[in-house]
This record gives C-alpha cells, structure tokens and sequence, in this order.
C-alpha cells in the first residue's frame, strides 16, 4: 500500500516478501517436526504412525518453580541405582568385615599351633631327660663291670657317647622352645623378654574325630564369606553400571541444568522444559556406558568362580584334616605297641648284658631303638594335635556370618 501510495520503495516491499516467505517456510517446517513428534509418540504408545493424530492445541509452557539443586524426574525413573550401591557397600563393608575375621582367625591358628610345638617341645625334653637318668645308670653298670674285668673300655667309651649325645639333644630342644615362645610373645602383643612360659607335662591326648561336617561349614569360614559377598558387591555393581545409561542432572533456578553434560539430551533450548520422546532415549556415548556394563558382568563372574573356588578349598582344608587325624590315630596305635615292644627289648637286653650274655653293643642297639620309637610316638601325636588345630581353622573357628557388620 506504501509502495502504492509512493511512500515505500521497491526495496522494502522485496524484503517484506522475503520474510514473508522464510516465515512460511518456517511454519511448515515446524510441520514437520511435530510429524516426527507424532510419530514418536505413535511408536512409544505401541500404534502405527498412521493411526495417530494430535490436535493442535494452545499449551501453557510456564514451568514450575524448581529449587536449586534438586535432583531431575530422571533419578526418578531409575530407582535401583541407591538400591544397588547401598547393597555393593554393605556387602563391600561385610566382606572387609570378614576379611578381618579370617586375619583374626589365621593368628589364632598360629597361636595355637606355636603353643602346642611347645608344650610337644616340653614333653620331648622330659623324654630325652628320662633316657638320660637311664643312661646314667647303663653307664654306671658299664663302669663297675670294667672296674671288675668283666667288660671292655669299649663298652664304657659307648656309654659315654650315648649319654652325652642324649644330653645334648636335650639342650638343643631349648632352641625350638624358646623360638615358640617368643613367636607367642610376638602374637599376643608382648616383647619376647617379656613372656615366660614354665615348661609342664602337657596331656597331649587329641580329641575324637569327628564322624562328618555338616554343610553349615559354609557360614564358618570367613574366606568363604568374604568371597560370597565380593560376589555380593559386584552383582550390585552390574546395576549400578546399568543405571548409567539414565543421566543424573540436577536443576537449578535459573532454568538450565548442572551436573553431567550431555549433548543433545534436550531437543529444545536450555531455557525451557523440553518434552519428547528424546528423554526416553538411551544416550550415545560410543559405546562406553555399555562397556561397563560388561566390565561389571566379567568382574561379576570372576568373583563367582572364586566363590567356587574358595569353597572347594574349604572342603578340601576339611577333608585333609579329617583323613590325616583318621591316618594318624591308626598309626599311633601301632607306634604305642612299638614302643611297648621297643622299652621291652630294652629291658632284656640290659639284664642279658649285666648277666654277661650279649656284649655292651647289643644294649646300645636296643637303648637307641627304644629312644627312636618313642621319639616318633611323640611326633605322631604332635601331628594329631596340629591336624586338630587346623580343622578347627579350616572350619572357620568360632565365627559364623552372624558377626558380619550389617554395613549400614
């Protein structure tokens, strides 16, 4: 009409027609971009495309008020991620938990062993000192039927021998004991020239053997919890990587959001609340959030077959145990009529030599066989003692999963 009138130039209504046309072209594209909107809807609510069709309608985009800080709807839509990381850290704080009990456990069972090596220590020292009052007295024979002509130099010179030989593995068991004792020192937190242990005659007598074990074995041993909620925690942790896939972002007053960055996670402007299926839509990261997700389930399935594992053990622990108690309760049986047999032989062989029948080197014979069989009837039942001691630990001791800390 300016142009008409002569007030406009030819120029402005070219512009004017130029804005004209973007403005329509905008509009229809719009169109466009509401058909895909409509589509996907379509598709999320199960329907063809062709069969949906939205109203235009005028809609009021105020959005609410949102405090700062304030965790978006999507923590929301994703309610195993505290789930999952509360249980990974209570089943990370019980496997330290038991962690701390199998350590506890392994010292117990070092206390023990080192206290009955000594106590087995006190009794070969008894032993050896008996045979050397016997000694004494062989000796004593040996010299009178020399000073009497009826035996050679040769048989108080074995005498000799074998009573200071006897004397001095007497000593030497010394050695031994004091290094249990200080290891004991050590395990109860004292220094070692603090502790002294009276050596006593112990009653080494082992306790029956167990007939079998029952399957509560499993809730002993703190290994063997430890490693179930390893297992534990890393079953969470394939939730916790999951959940990844589903963005935490916290809003603040000034209509934008802060916390992790992602392109393109709203399709509109940061200024306002963008709606569309682009919330439901897993984010692309090339691939990592998916690595992780199999990282969890590879690491998930190492820590099975180290459950397995440590089971296996376990039982294998408990079996040795029970077939080397059984073994050496057999073979104690026949040690102790070995000895009888051995201090019998030992006994005639020295009235034989007193009454001048057998030479001084037959008494030696018998004498040294006689030390040598009681000698491993000892070591048999030191053996039992210790396979005692290691059933106990490999049955878990006293502890049971009910001592594991709750973890929160």
């Amino acid at each position: 009409n300016k142009y008409d009138a002569g007030t406009a130039a030819k120029t402005d209504v070219a512009q004017a027609e130029t804005q004209l046309e973007q403005t329509r072209a905008q509009a229809i594209n719009v169109g466009v971009g509401r058909a895909q909107f409509e589509h996907a809807i379509a598709v999320l609510i199960g329907k063809p495309p062709a069969e949906v069709t939205i109203t235009p309608v005028k809609f009021s985009m105020t959005p609410p008020p949102v405090p700062v800080g304030v965790p978006s709807e999507l923590l929301e839509r994703r309610p195993d991620i505290a789930s999952a990381e509360r249980t990974m850290a209570s089943a990370n704080a019980q496997a330290s938990g038991a962690d701390l009990a199998a350590a506890r456990l392994s010292a117990q069972g070092s206390l023990a062993t080192n206290y009955f090596e000594l106590r087995v220590a006190d009794e070969l020292k008894a032993l050896l000192d008996a045979e050397v009052a016997a000694f004494e007295h062989s000796l004593t024979i040996t010299q009178n039927k020399y000073d009497a002509g009826t035996a050679a130099k040769t048989d108080v010179a074995q005498a000799e021998t074998q009573l200071e030989q006897t004397r001095a593995q007497a000593i030497n068991v010394g050695v031994g004991r004091a290094q249990f004792e200080h290891a004991i020192a050590v395990l109860i937190g004292k220094p070692p020239a603090e502790l002294t242990i009276a050596p006593v005659r112990f009653s080494m007598t082992p306790p029956p053997v167990p007939v079998g074990v029952p399957s509560e074995l499993l809730e002993r041993r703190p290994d063997i919890a430890t490693a179930e909620r390893t297992m534990a925690s890393a079953n969470a942790q394939i939730g916790v990587a999951i959940s990844s896939f589903y963005p935490t972002i916290n809003l603040t007053g000034s209509y934008g959001f802060t916390g992790l960055a992602l392109d393109g996670l709203f399709a509109a402007s940061n200024a306002v609340w963008a709606v569309g299926p682009e919330l439901a839509l897993t984010v692309f990261d090339a691939g990592n959030r998916q690595a992780q997700v199999e990282q969890a389930r590879a690491t998930y399935d190492q820590d099975v077959a180290l459950y397995r594992q440590t089971v296996l053990t376990a039982f294998q622990q408990v079996e040795d145990q029970l077939a080397a108690l059984r073994i050496l309760e057999q073979e104690a049986a026949v040690q102790d009529r070995a000895v009888a047999a051995a201090l019998e032989a030992e006994r005639l062989t020295l009235n034989q030599y007193e009454a001048g029948t057998v030479d001084y080197t037959t008494v030696v014979t018998a004498q040294t066989t006689s030390l040598n069989n009681q000698q491993t009837a000892l070591s048999v039942m030191q053996s039992r003692i210790l396979a005692n001691v290691s059933l106990v630990e490999a049955l878990g001791g006293g502890w049971t999963t009910a001592q594991m800390p709750s973890g929160g």
